[in-house]
This record gives structure tokens, sequence and C-alpha cells, in this order.
């Protein structure tokens, strides 16, 4: 089973690149990020004509998370536990093929020292805390997005430039460590431990020309899951379109045995 994350910054923006690319790559199951739009206004004829169901959690202009299945899922949650008054689309669970797949656009939490960064810690630790009860029942969980967490020095070309930035903040590397010693497998990082390996770039500065790049984009599998892992990478391909996502898609491969 191929699997990929993908922060598209916008479906509008994106619509003949990402309809190319997904007849093209031909993934089973897809999370979508920032695709800014409302549910009502998501294009689905458009992703259903090339044979997808489309599971959604939209937001107009902001936010917004989105999972593209195969085969018919079942839609668990659009909220996640722990705080009602979250407007925020971010979060989308659904069960496919007796696998639970997560999908959340984090918050970016800058700048340090405002109520966005106070929102980041409390919505990692209502993550944690969902993830930790999920192991629980020992199912096959994918947690699939954009975290807006820089894990290891490695996975930033300047780490000193990062050193103020909420994504390298130490309380939010800790925390995304939490999941780590849960159990939970980072798929890139446990195939691949080389520098420079990223899934985002600012439009600004060069950064996508001088391989200026952060890796954020993640795929953390539960144990039970990290079973099943044959193969991930980073497919840097689209960064070259015209008109490209600052991001970039994270692929895994899930044995179906």
């Amino acid at each position: 089973m191929k699997i990929v994350t993908f922060n598209v910054n916008g479906v509008r923006a994106r619509m003949d690149t990402l309809l190319e690319w997904l007849e093209r790559t031909d993934p089973e199951l897809v999370a979508l990020q920032e695709i800014k739009i409302q549910d009502i206004d998501f294009p689905k004829s458009a992703f259903e004509k090339i044979g997808y169901h489309c599971y959604l959690n939209g937001q107009k202009s902001f936010n917004g998370v989105a999972i593209l299945t195969k085969g018919e899922a079942r839609l668990s949650k659009k909220i996640l536990p722990g705080n009602s008054d979250d407007q925020q689309a971010r979060f989308i669970e659904v069960y496919y093929k007796n696998k639970r797949f997560i999908c959340i656009y984090l918050p970016n939490g800058n700048p340090k020292g405002t109520e966005k960064f106070v929102y980041k810690l409390e919505w990692m630790d209502r993550l944690n805390e969902y993830c930790n009860e999920a192991l629980k029942y020992e199912e096959e969980v994918i947690i699939l997005g954009d975290f807006n967490v820089i894990p290891q020095n490695i996975d930033c070309k300047y780490p000193a430039q990062w050193a103020q930035d909420a994504l390298f903040d130490p309380q939010v590397r800790k925390k995304f460590n939490y999941l780590l010693n849960l159990g939970y497998l980072d798929a890139i990082r446990i195939l691949d431990e080389s520098n420079s390996i990223f899934t985002q770039w600012d439009y600004r500065d060069r950064a996508w020309e001088e391989n200026n790049g952060v890796r954020i984009d993640h795929i953390l599998l539960s144990p039970n899951a990290a079973d099943k892992l044959e193969y991930s990478w980073i497919d840097t391909t689209l960064r070259n379109q015209i008109k490209p996502s600052d991001h970039v898609p994270v692929w895994a491969l899930l044995s179906t045995k």
C-alpha cells in the first residue's frame, strides 16, 4: 500500500499539478494539509473522477486537512479531543483497510512568546495523549502530516538560523520525541539518517536553489504498522513545477500481508 502526505498550500492553486501527480503516482491513500477551502467548495468531483473518495475537514482560506482513499473508508473524527473550543481545521481520522489513519496540520506556533506558541504546545499535548491512548487498542496507526517540527539538527541546513523559531524550540522537539518514545516510528529517519533530506523550502531568499530547507512533514507509524514498512522516501520533483507548494510529498510503502 502506497501512502503519501503532502502540504499542498492551497488546493485551488495546485489543482492541475495535483491531479496529474495523483494519476502518475497512484497512491492508495493521500493525506493533504493546508487545503485552504471549505468542505462545500472542495472540488470532490475532480478527485472522484480519477478514483478517489474524499474525506474533508476544510476551512475557508486557512488550514484544512483531507484524506483521499482509493476505496471507501470510514470517517472517524474531525476534531482532536481535549478542547471543544478549538475551531481550527487541523485534524481528520479515517479507518481504511483495517488501519487507522490520522492526518494533521500541527500549528506553526510563531512567534514564540505569544498565544500562538501556547496553542501549539497545547495542541501537541492533546495529540500526544490521543496517540498514546490509540496504542492501547493494538491497531495499525499511521499519523501523517505537516507537524511543523524540525526534530533534529540534521533536519535543517543551518540549525543556528532556527534557534529562536517555534519549529525548533526544545519544548516542541521534546513533545515530538514523546511520540517516538511511545514507540511510534519516524518512517523516513528509520531508513535514511543522512543530512539534507528536507520537505519544505521557503519561497524567499533562494531557499530551494540553495537547498536551505527543513524536514517538517512526517509519517509516524505505531509498532504494529511499523512492522509493515517496506520503504519510504521524499519526492522533491514537484518543487520544480510552475507555482509549486513550498512543501513536497513524503511517501511510505506498507506491506499488505
